[in-house]
């Protein structure tokens, strides 16, 4: 079978199932209509009436569970604002370097000094508090690199 077969084929089901898609359609019409009458009801709107009697009925016990009273929740404290920017003056360094010296950590004196505690661990670093990261300064000890010939 050739490529152009099977897309004939392909068509002539589409069509085949549009077909039965169009009579599935009119013949649920057509039982819909009949319904009325096949429950004993002169006209559409009486049938509907009923329905909608019997659906309340039955439905009571069907839906969602009712919900008991809401309690209270106590109100939210309201958001703080944008923090101010501390302004680092020398006594307030002096008052790090005297926190730190008390054995207090960094997050603490951060908390109680009401910085941060990056700036916190800047002006430690400043003081000699604290070793800095990395190298210790000795670059001409590192090995060099052999030159690429």
């Amino acid at each position: 079978m050739s490529f152009t077969d099977q897309i004939a084929e392909l068509a002539k089901a589409k069509a085949k199932i549009a077909q039965a898609e169009a009579k599935l359609a009119s013949d649920r019409v057509s039982a819909l209509a009949k319904l009325p009458a096949e429950y004993g009801y002169g006209n559409l709107n009486e049938f509907i009436k009923a329905l909608k009697a019997a659906a309340g009925k039955a439905g009571k016990g069907k839906g969602k569970k009712v919900k008991g009273a809401k309690v209270a929740k106590a109100p939210k404290a309201p958001k703080a604002g944008k923090r101010t920017r501390a302004k680092i003056t020398p006594e307030l360094k002096q008052q790090v370097i005297a926190a730190v010296q008390a054995g207090q950590s960094g997050a603490e004196i951060a908390s109680s000094l009401g910085l941060s505690l990056p700036s916190v661990q800047n002006i430690k670093k400043e003081a000699g508090l604290v070793k800095a990261r990395g190298n210790s300064g000795d670059t001409a000890a590192a090995p060099e690199a052999p030159a690429a010939s």
